[in-house]
């Protein structure tokens, strides 16, 4: 199973060490294609590669992917393009979100007929989730 785990980067990194755990949940049901997302020294300001590179790395690993894991607590352009690309590409699609963060979910990802969304408040919930989608 090749999972393409989606995160905020430009749009803050204030949830990376939760990522990184996601990731390590993840990694138990397959490989986890964009394990950079939960690495702390990924920065708000993203990688030190051309946006034309990680553009085309980032689609070429999305059309390898089985299915995408998002994050969408903290909101994020790419993450949501990621998304949309992949609804119409005809991907298997879970989103997690985070309602005690205060934050509002896009009515776009909440009520896309194309994802399973989920909502959760500790990790322990998350590693349910995911052990449920990958039954």
């Amino acid at each position: 199973m090749r999972i393409y785990f989606s995160g905020s980067i430009s749009g803050g990194r204030g949830d990376v060490d939760l990522y990184a755990q996601i990731i390590a949940l993840l990694k138990r049901h397959g490989t986890v294609l964009t394990e950079h997302i939960g690495q702390a020294n990924l920065s708000a300001m993203g990688e030190n590669n051309s946006s034309d590179f990680i553009y085309q790395r980032d689609l070429a690993w999305l059309k390898e992917a089985d299915v995408i894991i998002a994050e969408v607590t903290t909101p994020s352009l790419g993450v949501g393009y990621e998304i949309g690309i992949c609804e119409q590409w005809g991907k298997r699609i879970h989103c997690l979100f985070r309602p005690a963060s205060g934050r509002r979910l896009s009515a776009m990802i909440e009520s896309c007929p194309g994802l399973t969304l989920e909502k959760y408040e500790t990790i322990e919930e998350v590693e349910q989730i995911i052990n449920r989608w990958f039954r």
